[in-house]
């Protein structure tokens, strides 16, 4: 008897049906087809077992289970439970009518019980796809499935209740789904600006690099505070959309990193890798690929502290990312797209033993080692950093001050009201959704300069050294000062804040 079950194959944080096709005939034997992983291939001894201990039989004939397409690869082990049931009904222990209108899929322990599998949430939405009832999960993956809409969700404990089920004898408990997750600007964060002493100015810098989705890099030394600023920098950005929500989450659920997390995720990712990552967990990779660090960080913060004691070779990695937002991973057997729009803010000491520049304290590092210390960062990945920060210690006078007044969400309603002017700007513009994004070629449009402005920008790159590179991060960054001001055109004071902002490109910065 031929019985054909139903489940998907997840490739980068999209979803394939796969149909699984089990045929019992005379003799006694079993064979497992489909270009499965070895994994796979292991759920023979898994479903035996489990069948066993759960007082079913392995049906004692030959079988055969194809896993088509048989020209896409099949990983993992959440594909017994879609092979057992299909064993199952193909011997006619369970009533096979309802079967094939389920995606199933779950890993089986040898006792029958069900353990949660991965990318659950681009698995759901497949399913709604290919017009699917409903589909069948471990209890644990249900609640991540259940925000795809019009689509039935059951979740199971073990093997026995889904036989329950399809024989007619029990019902499984159907999810409910809550998604009352989206555009939620009151979420509570665990760090808030209202807790920082002093520091202004950076406070001011972050607030325009969250208005314009402006990367940013923060230079001091050790204990002026810049960790400390850049763990708050999510709690101003504006709450996840519906469709960013959504994207975040799926990224997550094919990486593993939900846990205990119910529904869509709800707050804008911060990542934050140690120095010694490698290039292949930074920007995704491996054998079987899976998201890295940036892929996690999409639709949220990345943030890189000691930024010169990484290897030059995962910041390079980075250039590409930074530029297309996107993460292609390519191998033998095929290649696979992450997205990766995330904001980039870095950390560093301005030098070795991190006190050059310090209004108090001497720095004791030799001639040449400080510019050797900052030729660590390529230039091309400066070119990418929209703000480099000077952060100086707070000195002991604002320390014994009360923490500032105005919390992160006074400052985040700032930020939605800039975003809201961009993104009526860029409406008819595929792709850019802040100033950030914006082309060389929209420059001359969005971002026209009078004379005065022309004037005060030539001079202070004339004076100050200004590379080149400067030049369009500068007027980005105008910009966003301008929506700050719910202004439509700048000005020049919108142009002399902007120009603070290029430190490391000023020549002779480093001695």
């Amino acid at each position: 008897m031929l019985i054909k079950t139903y489940g998907c194959a997840v490739y980068g944080i999209n979803a394939t049906k796969v149909t699984v096709e089990v045929n019992i005939s005379t003799g006694i034997n079993f064979f497992l087809v489909g270009l499965p992983d070895n994994a796979v291939k292991e759920s023979q001894q898994r479903i035996v077992a489990a069948l066993k201990n759960t007082g079913y039989k392995m049906p004692g004939n030959t079988i055969t289970v194809n896993m088509a397409p048989a020209d896409i690869r099949k990983e993992g082990s959440a594909y017994d439970l879609t092979i057992a049931v299909g064993i199952l009904a193909a011997s006619g222990q369970i009533n096979s009518t309802e079967v094939s209108e389920y995606v199933i899929m779950g890993e089986l322990s040898l006792d029958g019980e069900l353990r949660p599998v991965r990318g659950v949430l681009p698995i759901a939405i497949n399913a709604k796809e290919e017009g699917f009832k409903g589909i069948i999960l471990p209890k644990q993956n249900v609640a991540e499935a259940a925000v795809v809409e019009g689509l039935e969700v059951y979740g199971a404990s073990s093997l026995n209740e889904i036989i329950n089920f399809f024989n007619g004898k029990a019902d499984l408990v159907r999810e409910i789904p809550n998604n009352e997750y989206a555009n939620d600007n009151n979420i509570p964060y665990e760090y808030d600006f209202c807790d920082v002493r002093g520091q202004e100015n950076i406070k001011r810098a972050l607030e325009i690099a969250a208005a314009g989705g402006h990367n940013v890099i923060l230079i001091g030394p050790p204990g002026a505070g810049k960790t400390m600023l850049s763990k708050r920098l999510p709690s101003i950005l504006p709450a996840l959309n519906t469709d960013e929500a959504l994207e975040t989450t799926k990224i997550h659920s094919v990486a593993g990193k939900l846990g205990k997390q119910t529904g869509l995720v709800k707050q804008r990712p911060f990542r934050s890798p140690h120095h010694t990552i490698s290039d292949v967990a930074l920007v995704g990779g491996g054998g079987n690929p899976q998201p890295g660090e940036i892929s996690l960080a999409h639709n949220g913060v990345l943030f890189l502290d000691e930024l010169p004691e990484f290897k030059r070779t995962v910041l390079e990695v980075m250039r590409q990312p930074l530029e297309d937002r996107v993460v292609t991973i390519s191998r033998a057997k095929g290649s696979v797209e992450y997205p990766a729009s995330f904001m980039l803010v870095a950390s560093m000491n301005p030098c070795p033993c991190g006190f050059y520049n310090h209004p108090e304290k001497q720095c004791v590092c030799a001639p040449g080692v400080v510019q050797k210390y900052l030729n660590k960062i390529s230039g091309p990945l400066l070119d990418r950093i929209d703000l480099h920060v000077e952060v100086t210690p707070v000195p002991f006078s604002e320390l014994s001050q009360a923490p500032a007044k105005e919390k992160s969400k006074d400052i985040r309603q700032r930020v939605i009201k800039a975003r809201e002017i961009q993104s009526s700007r860029y409406a008819n513009r595929v792709g850019i959704y802040s100033n950030a994004q914006m082309k060389t070629k929209d420059l001359q449009v969005i971002c026209s300069l009078d004379d005065a402005c022309n004037q005060l920008l030539k001079t202070a790159m004339e004076r100050l050294g200004l590379s080149a590179r400067a030049y369009d991060r500068i007027l980005k960054v105008a910009r966003t000062i301008a929506d700050l001001d719910n202004s439509e055109k700048i000005n020049t004071s919108h142009i002399a804040e902007a120009i603070q902002y290029r430190s490391l490109d000023r020549s002779g910065w480093a001695g």
